[in-house]
C-alpha cells in the first residue's frame, strides 16, 4: 500500500536527462579551470593567441615563409594551431575525466561515458569559442579572409577533436592502473604533437622518407586535408582523412573496451596504497 512506486520513463525523457546530465558536467568541467567561467574562457582564448602568434613568429624566423601556401601566412598558420590546440586539449580533457573510482560516480545516474562526453562537449566549446574570436578579430581589424570550402574545414577541425577523444580515452582507461605513469605519457604525447603534427610543413613538399616520420599521426592527415579546403592553391595528395576516422575508431574501441574491464575490477583502494 505505502510502496513507493518509482515513475516510469520513456525513451525520449531519459534521452533528455542524459543530454542534460551531459551538459552540466561539461559546465562542471569548464568551471573547474577558473572560478570565473568568463575569464576562464578568456584565458583559453588568450592561451591559443599566444600559442599563434609563437608559431608564426617561430616560422617568420627560421624563414619557413617560402615553403607555405601561396596566400594569407596567418591564416596557413591558424590552420595548423587550431586543429593541433584541439587534438590535445581533447586528449587531456578526456584523459583526467572522472573514472570508475571518482566520488562522482556514487551518484545514481552518473557514469562514466557522460563523464567522458561531458569533458570532450566542454573542450570542443572552448576551442571552437577561441577559434571563432580569434578569426573573427583578425578578420575584421587586420586582413579579410576567404576559406574555399568552410563546410570542409569544419569537418578537419571536427575530426581533430574526435581523434584527440579516441586517444584520450585510451589514456583515461588505463589511468587507474598507473595514474601517474599514464599522466606522464599524456604530457609526452601532447609535447611530442608540438612537432609531429607537421602543423609547420606540407606533406606535398616532404620527401618520401621525411613524410614517414608524420604518417602515422592522424593529426597530421586533418591539418593537411584541411589547408586543402581553407586554400584554392594547394591539393593534399599524400594524406587521408579517411585515415583518421579509421584511426579515433580503433581507439576509441580500444578505449571502451578497457575502460569496461576497468570498471569490473577497479576499487576505491587503489589509491589507498599511494
Amino acid at each position: 500500500m505505502f510502496r513507493h512506486k518509482p515513475h516510469e520513463r520513456t525513451w525520449l525523457g531519459l534521452g533528455f536527462e542524459t543530454l542534460e546530465l551531459i551538459y552540466h558536467v561539461a559546465v562542471r568541467k569548464l568551471r573547474k579551470t577558473h572560478n570565473n567561467a568568463v575569464l576562464g574562457l578568456v584565458m583559453s582564448i588568450v592561451q591559443s593567441l599566444l600559442m599563434l602568434l609563437i608559431m608564426y613568429f617561430m616560422m617568420s624566423l627560421f624563414g619557413m615563409r617560402r615553403i607555405a601556401v601561396r596566400g594569407d601566412f596567418m591564416l596557413y598558420v591558424m590552420s595548423g594551431v587550431f586543429m593541433f590546440m584541439t587534438h590535445i586539449k581533447a586528449i587531456g580533457a578526456v584523459s583526467s575525466a572522472d573514472g570508475p573510482t571518482s566520488q562522482m560516480m556514487m551518484h545514481a545516474p552518473m557514469n562514466p561515458i557522460i563523464s567522458i562526453m561531458g569533458a570532450a562537449l566542454g573542450s570542443l566549446y572552448q576551442q571552437t569559442l577561441s577559434a571563432a574570436v580569434i578569426l573573427f578579430v583578425y578578420h575584421a581589424i587586420w586582413n579579410p579572409i576567404t576559406i574555399d570550402e568552410p563546410v570542409g574545414m569544419l569537418g578537419m577541425f571536427l575530426l581533430s577533436w574526435f581523434s584527440g577523444v579516441g586517444i584520450g580515452m585510451v589514456f583515461l582507461s588505463a589511468r587507474p592502473w598507473q595514474p601517474e605513469t599514464v599522466g606522464i605519457l599524456v604530457s609526452i604525447y601532447q609535447r611530442a604533437n608540438v612537432i609531429a603534427s607537421g602543423k609547420m610543413v606540407l606533406a606535398n613538399n616532404l620527401a618520401s622518407n621525411r613524410r614517414d616520420w608524420f604518417d602515422w599521426n592522424p593529426l597530421f592527415h586533418t591539418i593537411d586535408q584541411a589547408r586543402g579546403f581553407v586554400f584554392l592553391n594547394y591539393t593534399p595528395r599524400y594524406t587521408d582523412y579517411h585515415y583518421a576516422v579509421y584511426y579515433a575508431l580503433v581507439c576509441m574501441m580500444i578505449g571502451l573496451m578497457m575502460e569496461f574491464f576497468t570498471r569490473q575490477h577497479a576499487s576505491a583502494s587503489w589509491n589507498k596504497r599511494r
